[in-house]
């Protein structure tokens, strides 16, 4: 059986990590490496964390500078075939997602990605969604039609990561962005688009908790797109931002 190695990264995050906690330990049927990197929490989240070290594989506590290197940590210490990344305020759909990802990864050996759909849920409820991330099956088109994977369904082979590099610590909002963009436009992994909801996130994460945070994702957006020398389409913005309007019109129909 292949190993699949989930990083959650997190910083005081006390309220909502003992909810990631139990959906990792509820994915069933696979051979699961878990790594925690905590940013030196100065709130309960140590204590969250010292009683689940039996369902822990490897712990990093200590001040970073930002959660994309705390996730560039814990890319070095993986040793999974496989990696994906669960934040600490989100939960995965159901207790068999992992095993759905690593059976497309195994029937598949020339894939390197495999993502899926997003909810967007209340920070105090996880049943209610308020937004609807539904994507789309990789094609040229994709990126300049506005289109990202949501970064939490986002799963990649160590051997795509080691060719590509870690996140970029020039992006401070949007290194999830550049990242995808740099495996699925510039390097041209191979993906495949798995049509349903992988993981339920909390409304409120960095990115998104203000609108000076959004406007600074987008500059850096921008900034990736230049990085790589890419042509950004007029239609742009356009695309992206009626794409994010739709989704909180249909929301999840299936969930």
């Amino acid at each position: 059986m292949t190993k699949i190695s989930i990083i959650t990264v997190v910083y005081n995050g006390d309220k909502t990590l003992g909810d990631t906690f139990r959906s990792i330990q509820s994915q069933r049927d696979i051979d699961l490496e878990y790594l925690v990197i905590d940013g030196a929490s100065t709130d309960n989240t140590s204590q969250i964390i010292k009683d689940q070290m039996d369902h822990i594989n490897v712990l990093v506590s200590e001040p970073d500078n930002g959660i994309y290197d705390a996730m560039n940590k814990g890319l070095k210490l993986a040793t999974g075939e496989i990696i994906g990344f669960l934040n600490a305020d989100d939960v995965y759909q159901g207790d068999d997602v992992l095993n759905k990802v690593m059976k497309i990864f195994e029937e598949n050996p020339h894939i390197d990605l495999v993502y899926g759909d997003l909810v967007y849920v209340k920070t105090n409820d996880l049943t209610k969604t308020v937004r609807y991330w539904k994507s789309k099956e990789y094609s040229a088109k994709f990126f300049a039609d506005g289109l990202v994977p949501p970064h939490p369904s986002f799963f990649v082979r160590k051997r795509a990561y080691d060719l590509v590099g870690n996140f970029n610590l020039q992006f401070r909002f949007a290194a999830d962005y550049e990242i995808m963009f740099r495996l699925l436009k510039i390097y041209n992994r191979v993906s495949f688009y798995l049509p349903e909801v992988l993981v339920r996130m909390r409304l409120g994460g960095t990115t998104n908790n203000s609108v000076s945070n959004v406007l600074k994702g987008n500059i850096e957006i921008k900034k990736a797109w230049l990085l790589h020398k890419q042509p950004i389409p007029r239609s742009f913005w356009v695309k992206r931002n009626m794409l994010k309007i739709f989704q909180f019109i249909k929301k999840n129909h299936r969930n």
